[in-house]
């Protein structure tokens, strides 16, 4: 009797909620989808099965917890809660907790099924990943290569998601979404810094330098388009030190030049640009005294021009490169101003807040684009939580735990996908209802009620 109760009940509640039907020319923004909470744990916490069973069963909303702790051995995240492993359900799925063994499920079951529903894949971060110092450490460029990878040509960026799109023309594609620690999710929509420098040479090759004002240097480097836009590739850190400054040749010879972090000795380092945006650095060396170094190449070889550390004097060395060391020549004052290291060619560097970002973000302008962010590509969407500093606002979805009701109702009012995780009981609806109401029990009766006009 109390099951039949319950049913009826959830019955009226979707009817007084408004919950129509999914059709063609509905907004994906106010469409309902099936959704799970920790889809990896199956019926080890809960009783959602393999992942690939619950996608036969309507879920279009899939979460993975990742860990970065074997990164770096295994060029791979971890699946698990509270740690690699922990609630992992491999019955049905596969047997390693490798993420991308995890994601290849997912993009089997799309290629399989390409009239579906719109499937987004969440990957909880349940570590810091921007004390990942390399793309070979895991950090977010690495996150951002492995979903490309994994999905291909199935894979939505925001960048490809128009607002107002409807549900049944993103049919058979793949959402990401990041989620979990919160400096990791800001990190992936701006980086902040000091002191930027930027080089670019003929073939559109961009390579940005900056410290973080407490002795660590970083690297970005990109590619400019025909549209004056960035694309930015790979991120890292390379040294100890403050005020850097870079040269870049057309054949990707990189010469970079700091002052210590603690010394007012100059250093220098070569490096090589490859073809897939990572830089292969050189040890430091150090070539002098002194403050504030600038470098460029010339049509006759390297000049560095830098200021005395006891004076105002600009002092000059030559250098011409050679595999991986400079050989310095020439020393003398020079009453020549020193290279504006902010500025190269169509491409200019800078810092200052961005909306509600920090007044540290790092930005650049070029011919075409004025006050763009130096940030990773947008390959994931990013979820923005009910707590979160107001820079993360903009974004499309919202998440918030689904006993957070007066959050959720909010953010589906003001046009948000939201979603509410831990839905586990018919009592949590809201109304409007969330998008993605994300449960433990995608098949009992209450819930199969409450999402029976869920697109699928």
């Amino acid at each position: 009797m109390h099951r039949f109760r319950t049913i009826a009940l959830v019955t009226a509640a979707v009817t007084m909620l408004g919950v129509a039907p999914a059709n063609a020319a509905q907004p994906f923004s106010d469409t309902l989808f099936a959704a799970t909470h920790n889809s990896y744990s199956g019926n080890v916490d809960g009783a959602k099965g393999a992942i690939a069973y619950q996608l036969d069963h309507g879920v279009r909303f899939i979460e993975f917890d990742i860990h970065d702790n074997g990164y770096a051995a295994r060029h791979d995240y971890d699946i698990g809660h509270s740690s690699p492993g922990d609630l992992v359900d491999h019955a049905g799925n596969p047997a390693s907790d490798s993420l991308r063994d995890w994601l290849a499920v997912v993009n089997t079951w799309s290629a399989a099924h390409p009239d579906a529903a719109p499937i987004v894949v969440m990957l909880d971060v349940k570590d810091d990943l921007t004390d990942n110092d390399s793309f070979a450490a895991g950090n977010l460029a690495a996150v951002n290569a492995e979903l490309s990878a994994a999905f291909g040509p199935r894979l939505l960026s925001p960048a490809a998601y128009r607002t107002g799109a409807t549900t049944d023309s993103l049919r058979g594609k793949v959402l990401p979404l990041l989620s979990g620690d919160g400096g990791t999710r800001a990190a992936y929509r701006r980086d902040v810094g000091y002191h930027p420098a930027v080089a670019i040479n003929s073939r559109g090759q961009v390579v940005e330098v900056h410290d973080l004002g407490g002795g660590a240097l970083w690297y970005w480097t990109g590619q400019l388009g025909a549209d004056g836009r960035v694309a930015w590739q790979r991120h890292g850190r390379y040294d100890s030190g403050q005020t850097p400054a870079v040269a870049l040749d057309d054949s990707g010879q990189i010469v970079e030049v700091h002052q210590s972090q603690s010394a007012t000795t100059l250093w220098y380092h070569t490096g090589k640009l490859g073809a897939d945006g990572e830089i292969s650095w050189s040890a430091s060396h150090q070539y002098d005294n002194g403050v504030l170094p600038t470098v460029a190449f010339t049509s006759t070889g390297l000049r560095e021009i830098h200021r005395s550390q006891s004076s105002d004097q600009n002092w000059q060395w030559r250098g011409t490169l050679s595999g991986e060391t400079v050989a310095w020549t020439g020393n003398a004052k020079t009453s020549d101003p020193r290279y504006d290291k902010a500025n190269a060619g169509r491409i200019s560097v800078f810092t200052g807040a961005d909306g509600s970002t920090p007044a540290q973000t790092l930005r650049y302008s070029t011919d075409l684009v004025a006050g763009g962010r130096v940030q990773y590509q947008q390959v994931a969407f990013d979820e923005y939580q009910q707590g979160d500093p107001a820079e993360l606002q903009d974004g499309l979805f919202y998440g918030a735990p689904a006993k957070e009701s007066a959050f959720l109702v909010a953010a589906r009012k003001s046009g948000h996908v939201v979603r509410g995780w831990d839905f586990d009981s018919a009592g949590l609806a809201t109304d409007p209802l969330v998008n993605y109401p994300a449960t433990n029990h995608p098949y009992d009766d209450w819930y199969r009620q409450l999402t029976k006009d869920a697109a699928r």
